[in-house]
């Protein structure tokens, strides 16, 4: 096979996933696969041998590519009732059921009220568990402000859409055994808490504070919060479960996590200490 051919078939590998994501974001199957061969035709005519994750890589580009949509989708004015979730020719019917699931009529319209940055960040980090510091790589801004891009585009949802509640307890809980394991120094139940390609990431005045910037992996991450976090206190973040460390009351640090929805594990840890951060996000002690 040629260098092509190979990369060709490790695209199709992926298809399904970049359809997934680009259906999401843009709540068309015609539009998604029209994103999907524009990822193509892009990676056909990039130098990818020294990128180690094609996959993350392949997302990020369809991201943009469905970046650009949106904005043109805007800058046209196009009706929301114009862009129904439709099931593109030879697509998978389970697959296209369970998109017609996520994707309902009731948010597709709250999702169009959205700016394209607001819907690519909600989408990304809410149903594929993308970190902040990507998202923010594909919009152009910093990782604290996709974060506040996919809160603002989070609360008007959750204004519009009846809460999933047993998925909201699920995180809960995962984020409260995380604690408990922390606490009691149970490194093992820590490891069985964390997605492999977990992350640890800290902002910059976190890392004033003596954290460490960067750690990835079970092992590291686990070993960041095993034995500690015995100050740390249950709370909302931005509407998502996560842990908070606070002085008579006053937020100083906080930890958002990213599970993920299939197999409900850690994949990200956002450690937050600035104090401007700090006072934009929603944080409700629980």
């Amino acid at each position: 096979m040629s260098e092509l051919e190979i990369l060709a078939a490790r695209f199709e590998a992926d298809r399904p996933h970049l359809r997934q994501v680009a259906q999401r974001i843009l709540g068309s199957a015609h539009e998604a696969d029209d994103a999907v061969q524009e990822a193509w035709v892009r990676l056909s005519r990039s130098d990818t041998s020294e990128v180690g994750n094609l996959t993350g890589w392949l997302t990020t580009v369809v991201s943009r590519v469905c970046l650009d949509m949106l904005r043109s989708r805007q800058a046209r004015r196009e009706d929301p009732a114009e862009l129904p979730v439709v099931a593109a020719e030879g697509a998978d019917p389970e697959q296209e059921a369970v998109m017609a699931d996520a994707l309902g009529p009731a948010l597709l319209l709250v999702l169009d009220t959205l700016s394209p940055r607001e819907r690519l960040a909600f989408v990304l980090h809410d149903m594929f568990a993308v970190d902040f510091p990507q998202i923010a790589e594909i919009v152009g801004c910093s990782p604290a402000s996709a974060r506040q891009l996919a809160s603002r585009a989070r609360r008007r949802v959750q204004g519009s859409e009846p809460e999933d509640s047993g998925q909201m307890a699920r995180k809960r809980e995962i984020v409260d055994a995380f604690l408990a394991a922390s606490r009691g120094g149970d490194f093992t139940a820590l490891l069985n808490l964390l997605d492999p390609s977990v992350t640890l990431r800290a902002d910059e005045a976190a890392v004033a504070m003596g954290t460490t910037a960067l750690a990835e992996g079970p092992e590291a991450v686990a070993g960041v919060f095993s034995g500690r976090a015995k100050a740390l206190r249950h709370a909302f973040i931005d509407g998502l479960p996560g842990l908070v460390w606070a002085l008579q009351g006053e937020p100083k640090v906080a930890f958002a996590f990213t599970v993920d929805d299939e197999d409900g594990r850690v994949t990200g840890i956002e450690q937050i200490a600035d104090q401007a951060t700090l006072a934009a996000l929603e944080i409700e002690f629980s």
